[in-house]
């Protein structure tokens, strides 16, 4: 109930004080309005936050396209407060740190020659050539500071529909930049929208060109498609899936997600564990997909972390019940609720109230605390040194193997056998 309040009043916070009445963005757009004629427009929003703006939605980042060069763009802002960056600079960007927002200005561009992967493009001061070598119609439709709407792709309209559409000929758009097939899923997705027949054949008909893109611009969009909330909703387009699935072949376990449907708390579905359920298996399948995007070492390790404890699961039947507090320890809380629901997820022999049951048990358990350190061991005769952290060591398994306690007897056992 309280969210739901939550949510209603932010709701008509952003109505009634819209995003573009920030003061840091009036202040942003007046210096790039400086010294141009007041009936020039030289700034406009465009893209994801005017998107969430006509959607009510919470705005994070914000991007704004303007006619000025990065050299006008920083001369523009160089005796300010404001910290800026060289994002893009041979694509036209510059970011923009104020003290709410991240603002990207990328300058006003028309496509010349593109090659699928790299596009050679030249400056413009024509919005309406802008619009037109953008990809979706909803993501050309621009809002000044005043609050006012230029739509020159009517992806006003769309957007209301949940239609996403390419911007003219759909094979020509992706034959400009392949990762747009990528990106055609994600708003897709995001919108709930269905796939035209055009669209999917030109889809289909150009998947060769997404081998021609890197592996790292892939990776940045599927997790972009993970962190979606209806990303759940995938099986639920027959087309949608087909062709997910021929640019990542190796989610082997999409069904998966339809067991969880039945969970209440969505928001745990982080998309580390949805990499875990759609890739983990007996066969090391996670393995490859590591190899094949390079991911970063945290991703490696937290994914074979999943893979290592699940096999445990599936070999020890206490490692949810007597076994439970001694793996909250060992692993932390986080890992084990992830477990839980990979777990879940995998075994249609397991119950939705079992794992509820696994689930209120893992938040509920107090983690023991081990309170032998280095100094009591100093305090004990030992000296600084690799003898003193095997004695840690040793001691901290003796205290978990017997149920979190330890005899000062024992103690001194340890401490003895590692001395002499």
């Amino acid at each position: 109930m309280f969210n739901q309040s939550f949510n209603f009043i932010q709701k008509l916070k952003r109505t009634f004080f819209p995003f573009y009445k920030n003061k840091d963005l009036k202040f942003i757009f007046k210096r790039l309005q400086d010294g141009s004629p007041k009936d020039k427009v030289t700034a406009r929003f465009v893209g994801g936050c005017v998107r969430k703006y006509l959607l009510n939605e919470k705005i994070d980042d914000i991007d704004i396209a303007t006619i000025l060069t990065t050299d006008q763009i920083k001369e523009k802002f160089k005796d300010t407060n404001l910290r800026i960056i060289d994002t893009g600079i041979k694509h036209g960007t510059v970011t923009i740190i104020s003290n709410n927002y991240k603002v990207e200005l990328t300058t006003l561009r028309k496509d010349i020659k593109t090659d699928g992967r790299h596009a050679e493009i030249e400056y413009t001061d024509d919005w309406r050539q802008d619009s037109e070598r953008r990809d979706f119609t909803i993501n050309s439709i621009y809002l000044d500071i005043n609050g006012k709407i230029f739509d020159p792709q009517m992806g006003k309209d769309d957007l209301k529909n949940n239609n996403v559409k390419f911007i003219g000929d759909p094979q020509k758009r992706i034959e400009e930049d392949y990762l747009r097939i990528i990106r055609f899923i994600r708003f897709k997705i995001m919108y709930d929208g269905k796939v035209e027949p055009s669209s999917s054949d030109s889809i289909k008909q150009n998947l060769d060109g997404i081998k021609r893109i890197s592996k790292e611009r892939i990776l940045i969009e599927l997790l972009k498609i993970l962190d979606l909330k209806n990303f759940l909703k995938i099986n639920q387009s027959s087309i949608l899936r087909e062709i997910f699935l021929m640019i990542f072949p190796e989610f082997l376990y999409l069904n998966r997600l339809e067991r969880l449907k039945q969970i209440s708390n969505k928001s745990a579905l982080t998309r580390d564990i949805l990499l875990g359920i759609l890739l983990i298996d007996d066969k090391d399948n996670h393995e490859y997909f590591l190899h094949k995007y390079n991911t970063s070492s945290k991703l490696k390790e937290t994914l074979q972390k999943y893979s290592k404890n699940l096999r445990k699961i599936k070999n020890d039947k206490n490692f949810f019940e007597k076994d439970l507090i001694k793996n909250v320890y060992l692993n932390g809380k986080k890992q084990l609720i992830a477990l839980n629901l990979i777990n879940y997820s995998m075994n249609l022999k397991i119950k939705l109230n079992t794992y509820s049951e696994n689930l209120r048990k893992i938040l509920k358990t107090k983690v023991p605390l081990f309170t032998i350190n280095g100094e009591f061991l100093k305090q004990k005769g030992m000296k600084e040194g690799q003898p003193l952290g095997n004695v840690l060591k040793s001691l901290e398994k003796e205290w978990i193997n017997n149920n979190f306690t330890i005899s000062n007897e024992k103690i001194e056992e340890i401490i003895k056998t590692e001395l002499h």
